[in-house]
């Protein structure tokens, strides 16, 4: 049971109403032929009405809201989590249909700038609700609770009106529940929507219903009696286990989830009905946490190409001749040896004894992301290389000089004819060396840890203490709600097509008795918004436990440092003046046992290389 014990559910009566209306609805198929168009139609439309219902509950609940009347905020919560699960009915619809339309309900309760035109959204809609009702409530408080309810209602009554002259494909559909069952999985289940309410876990269940039933004739036409059987147990694992912390999300992953999506995949790849994957998804891995799940969308696709640019790359990342007085290369900052770091807080630059501005991240997964640098100034691997050798801190050199230093020697001047064979002489170029590199770092996705092998199959390969750790790094902990799976870092799910950006507060050293703001102005000195003062780009979290010291400026020595960090709610939980930190400023309150367990769990992404 959830800390809020709220009242029993309406599933039955909602279910009941769903078959009724699959079963009228499953003889009036297009004339196209489609298989589960209509009854999917015809469902939204149903349980967007029961979606605008919760919602003028929730709003009548917050008029009759007494601040300093626990019972009456209590109330409030209860009938925002019957509002969640009713949007969760309608949100594979309503998220892959109408996306823009969808933005006003469920985004996240903070400001959002929308690049690169720096669009700034207020914070609206559900998730905001909840963070104002896990805040101190007070008369303004409540004021804004009632113009977030009344905003929501007004809308919810006319998501009717948005099926107006709509039409769609089964294809479309498909891509719509695989999106959801993403959702579930990366979002649902990390309780990323509702961190404080914990209801990641109802609402979960709710949204896989939904796919049941979506899926149901395509199940009756394709005869898939694997999609079926996980789908039944996906559902029933989530109704018997519903409590928030408690919940063993491997299990339910390992014996439900990941295999749902599998047979599902194989299912929709069999009857036809497949579509290109949105952002760096790639639909034809077994599931998401496969290899190859998640891979850069200009990748090279010949292989044969690719490994030869690879190869150039992977001698480049040595090659000293980069650098303005042939002293550095890539690798004296990105070590293999050491994960692709240095292991020191902020690398040594070209100059003596002067230091760059931040630390120098792994290179291990950097390919499957969308800006690189912590502030994420380059849009690709390809930018940042060539902002790293000029910059005159870190390599200071003349890319073209060094394209034509490399091309007076002959064996780089083979390897670059093998790499881009269709070049001419007179027209190779400096470009040349940002792509081998960029095409060498993409290599570096090895999915060699621990927990790659649990998820692989070999169920001894991750200690108790570990896969407690994961399940609290995905759920109480909350770290699983801003490093995504399956690579833990900024890469934003369902559609991995942006990277995250965050203010968390990070002080300039882990004296956390006497906090101190770090300077460093982060992602505002690149897109000039006071939204963006101190944010940086959320690391993977893969290898970390070999790749310290950690945060942008290398100022926490170790894990134990970071968890008790966020343990106590970042800069502005322990004091700091951030008001516009994302990180929520609530203390976790982690013991310490499971602070070890999360750590341990580090310990099982570290790849064996």
């Amino acid at each position: 049971m959830s800390k809020l014990n709220p009242l029993p559910m309406p599933k039955t009566f909602t279910l009941l109403l769903l078959a009724s209306l699959l079963i009228l609805a499953f003889n009036r198929r297009t004339a196209s032929g489609n298989i589960g168009v209509e009854q999917s139609i015809a469902r939204f439309r149903v349980d967007s009405k029961s979606y605008a219902s919760s919602l003028a509950d929730l709003k009548q609940a917050v008029e009759d809201m007494v601040p300093g009347a626990p019972e009456t905020i209590a109330n409030v919560k209860t009938k925002l989590i019957y509002s969640r699960l009713a949007y969760k009915r309608i949100e594979y619809f309503l998220e892959h249909f109408f996306y823009t339309s969808s933005r006003i309900y469920n985004r996240a309760p903070k400001n959002e700038i929308e690049e690169p035109h720096l669009e700034y959204m207020e914070p609206a809609g559900m998730q905001y609700m909840e963070a104002i009702l896990f805040d101190s409530i007070t008369t303004d408080s409540k004021k804004e609770l009632l113009v977030q309810a009344e905003l929501l209602t007004n809308a919810a009554n006319d998501l009717h009106a948005l099926l107006y002259k709509f039409e769609t494909t089964d294809k479309q559909l498909l891509a719509a529940v695989r999106l959801e069952l993403i959702r579930i999985i990366a979002l649902g289940i990390t309780g990323f929507d509702a961190p404080q309410l914990k209801s990641g876990i109802w609402e979960s269940a709710s949204a896989m219903e939904t796919i049941s039933l979506t899926l149901k004739p395509y199940l009756d036409h394709s005869k898939q009696d694997s999609v079926m059987h996980y789908l039944e147990s996906s559902v029933r694992f989530l109704r018997v286990n519903e409590e928030f912390d408690s919940f063993d999300r491997l299990k339910f992953l390992t014996g439900n989830a990941l295999p749902l999506q599998k047979h599902l995949n194989l299912m929709i790849r069999e009857m036809g009905l497949d579509t290109a994957a949105p952002g760096m998804l790639r639909y034809d891995a077994p599931h998401m946490f496969s290899p190859g799940a998640l891979q850069p969308a200009d990748s090279v696709r010949d292989e044969d190409l690719s490994s030869k640019r690879a190869a150039l790359g992977k001698k480049l990342f040595f090659e000293t001749r980069l650098s303005g007085n042939s002293s550095k290369s890539c690798a004296s900052c990105h070590n293999p040896a050491n994960y692709f770091t240095d292991g020191l807080p902020k690398s040594m630059g070209i100059k003596a004894h002067a230091v760059v501005k931040r630390n120098a991240p792994s290179l291990f997964y950097a390919a499957a992301q969308h800006n690189q640098f912590w502030d994420g100034r380059a849009k690709t691997l390809e930018a940042q290389i060539e902002a790293v050798m000029r910059d005159s801190s870190e390599m200071n050199a003349s890319p073209a000089g060094s394209m034509q230093m490399l091309l007076k020697d002959k064996s780089y001047k083979l390897l670059f004819k093998k790499a881009f064979p269709n070049t001419s002489k007179k027209k190779r170029d400096e470009q040349q060396i940002f792509s081998a590199l960029a095409e060498f770092i993409k290599t570096l996705n090895p999915y060699a840890s621990d927990f790659d092998q649990y998820i692989a199959g070999n169920r001894q390969a991750m200690t108790d203490s570990q896969i407690s750790g994961f399940n609290l790094f995905m759920g109480k902990a909350q770290c699983g709600t801003c490093h995504f799976a399956p690579l833990f870092n900024g890469l934003i799910p369902p559609f991995y097509a942006l990277t995250e950006f965050e203010i968390i507060g990070t002080t300039a050293t882990d004296d956390f008795l006497n906090p101190k703001k770090d300077p460093d102005n982060g992602r505002m000195d690149i897109r000039a918004t006071p939204y963006y003062e101190a944010a940086f780009k959320t690391p993977t979290v893969r290898n970390a436990a070999v790749t310290g010291p950690y945060m942008h400026n290398g100022a926490f020595t170790s894990l134990e440092k970071v968890i008790d960090f966020y343990d106590q709610g970042g800069g502005a939980g322990l004091g700091l003046d951030i008001p516009k930190q994302t990180l929520s400023k609530l203390p976790l309150n982690l013991t310490d046992q499971e602070k070890q367990d999360i750590i341990a769990f580090m310990l099982a992404l570290t790849d064996k290389i």
